[in-house]
């Protein structure tokens, strides 16, 4: 279900880190033109409803799929614990819903625990991101159901951006993420749900600075220094 990304024609050597790839037919086409509104809709009362219809792949771990009205709201506090140290993040349920009760909803779970992160990308490439959420470890692993895009068509991808990775095509999220730990030229085409802080950061960028195995191109590919989630805890 999900590669890596599908980025731009201009950084096509990239194209499978922010996308999550399917296997040999996965596309890795540019995304130029995302949409500009989420897909979820809102009833006349506000409240929000979100689908999550079912992949075409399988499930790599079972789990149950989020409650269609998302159950979080505002801010809220997650930590990664990791082989790198503790991430700690804070999400944006006001606006993006669906994407944040989703992610809450596979940690509750325990659906990233003792997962890896499977891709890095470095110097020379000009984008500067850690891709995780994949318990098959291969980039091709989700949850068994996608998750509606949720842009306005304004995101940016600074340092700290945490961000949904997709198949290059709307609304194909579900559950690789991505962490930015420097600014990174982007299209807004990846839902940003929330910001890692300077800390977690900071680590990300010691680890990055290790370099890759280049298995994916030079700058992409696995990280030298493994990147294992040991749990993802809520509030």
């Amino acid at each position: 279900m999900l590669n890596r990304l599908a980025l731009p024609a201009a950084v096509a050597v990239l194209s499978c880190v922010l996308v999550a790839c399917g296997g040999s037919s996965s596309s890795t086409a540019a995304v130029d033109t995302p949409p500009t509104s989420p897909t979820a809709s809102a009833s006349s009362a506000g409240t929000v409803s979100c689908d999550y219809p079912a992949s075409p792949l399988a499930a790599t771990r079972k789990v149950d799929p989020p409650p269609a009205t998302p159950d979080v709201h505002g801010k809220v506090a997650v930590t990664m614990t990791t082989s790198i140290g503790d991430l700690h993040a804070t999400l944006d349920a006001d606006k993006t819903p669906c994407t944040v009760s989703s992610f809450v909803s596979l940690a509750k779970q325990g659906y990233f625990d003792k997962t890896t992160c499977h891709r890095l990308t470095v110097a020379p490439s000009t984008i500067f991101v850690l891709q995780c959420g994949d318990p098959s470890g291969t980039g091709t692993g989700g949850p068994g159901y996608t998750i509606p895009d949720e842009l306005s068509g304004n995101e940016t991808y600074g340092a700290g951006t945490l961000a949904m990775a997709n198949t290059g095509k709307p609304d194909t999220g579900g559950s690789q993420f991505f962490i930015v730990y420097r600014d990174t030229p982007l299209p807004a085409s990846y839902t940003v749900f929330g910001q890692v802080d300077a800390a977690g950061v900071q680590a990300v960028r010691k680890m990055a600075a290790q370099g890759t195995d280049n298995a994916f191109g030079d700058g992409d590919g696995h990280p030298k220094v493994p990147v294992t989630i040991d749990g993802v805890t809520v509030g």
